[in-house]
C-alpha cells in the first residue's frame, strides 16, 4: 500500500477545555525560551549557557529558572509541541461515516506531523535538526530528546487502547513501536542534508518505519472503536 493510497480523512479535534490567559501566555514564553535555546545549543553546542539563553530570549535568569531546572530542559517545549499535536490529532475522531483502519490513522497522523504545512512549522523542523546534531557532545540534551519520547510513548497508551480494545501488551507494542518510528525518522533525517520533504524526508521515513514496526501487530488492522470499517 503506497502512502498516497492512504484515504486522507479530514479530522475534527474534540471540544477541550481553553487555557487560561496565564497559562497561553506561560506557554508562549516558554516556546519562545525554548526556540532560542534550540538556535544557540545548534550554533554552540554544549558551551551554551543558562544566562546567555535567558539574555537572547529577554528574560530575566530568574525567570529562566522560575521555568526550567537546567539549561537543556529549556529546549523541552519546542520537542514536545510536535508530539502533543500528532497524538491530538490522532485521537480526534474522524468526520464522515467510514474511519480508515487504525495502522492507516496512525500513518496519517505521523505522516500529517512531519509534513510542515508551513514555514514556521518547516523551521521548528529545522531546529530540532541542528539540537539532534548538537546531542553527541552533550548527554543531557539527549536525555530531554528521549524523556519528550518517553512521555509521548505514555501519552499514545490511552488513545491506543481507546481505539482498538487491545489487551495491554498489545497497546504497549503498538505505542512504542509508533513512537519509535516518529524518533528514528527525525534523527535519520536529521542526520543528513536533505530538504523536509521528499524521499528522504522524514514523512516518507516515517511512512518506511512505521510500517516495519506494526507489520506484526493484526489489532491495528482493524477500524477505531465503534466505527464502521472503510467501504461499508
Amino acid at each position: 500500500m503506497s502512502a498516497e493510497s492512504v484515504p486522507a480523512e479530514p479530522r475534527s479535534a474534540a471540544p477541550a477545555a481553553r487555557p487560561s490567559l496565564t497559562e497561553r501566555r506561560k506557554a508562549a514564553t516558554q516556546l519562545e525560551i525554548a526556540r532560542c535555546a534550540a538556535a544557540l545549543f545548534a550554533e554552540r553546542g554544549a558551551a551554551v549557557t543558562a544566562e546567555e539563553i535567558a539574555r537572547t530570549s529577554g528574560v530575566a535568569l530568574r525567570t529562566f529558572y522560575r521555568y526550567f531546572r537546567t539549561k537543556e530542559d529549556a529546549v523541552a517545549p519546542l520537542l514536545s509541541v510536535g508530539v502533543r499535536q500528532w497524538i491530538d490529532d490522532l485521537a480526534a475522531p474522524p468526520a464522515g461515516p467510514a474511519a480508515p483502519t487504525v495502522r492507516e490513522a496512525l500513518e496519517l497522523a505521523a505522516r500529517r506531523a512531519l509534513t510542515p504545512a508551513d514555514e514556521p512549522a518547516a523551521e521548528a523542523l529545522r531546529r530540532t535538526r541542528g539540537l539532534l546534531r548538537a546531542m553527541p557532545g552533550d548527554p543531557a540534551l539527549r536525555a530531554v530528546w528521549h524523556r519528550v519520547h518517553h512521555d509521548a510513548e505514555e501519552a499514545l497508551r490511552p488513545v491506543l487502547a481507546r481505539m482498538t480494545g487491545a489487551d495491554a501488551l498489545q497497546v504497549r507494542l503498538a505505542a512504542a513501536a509508533a513512537n519509535t518510528a516518529m524518533r528514528v525518522a527525525v534523527e535519520e533525517w536529521a542526520a543528513q542534508d536533505g530538504p523536509v520533504d521528499g524521499a528522504r524526508g522524514p514523512a516518507a521515513l516515517v511512512t518506511r518505519g512505521m510500517r516495519a514496526l506494526t507489520s506484526g501487530l493484526p489489532e491495528l488492522d482493524g477500524p477505531p472503536n465503534g466505527r464502521p470499517a472503510p467501504g461499508n
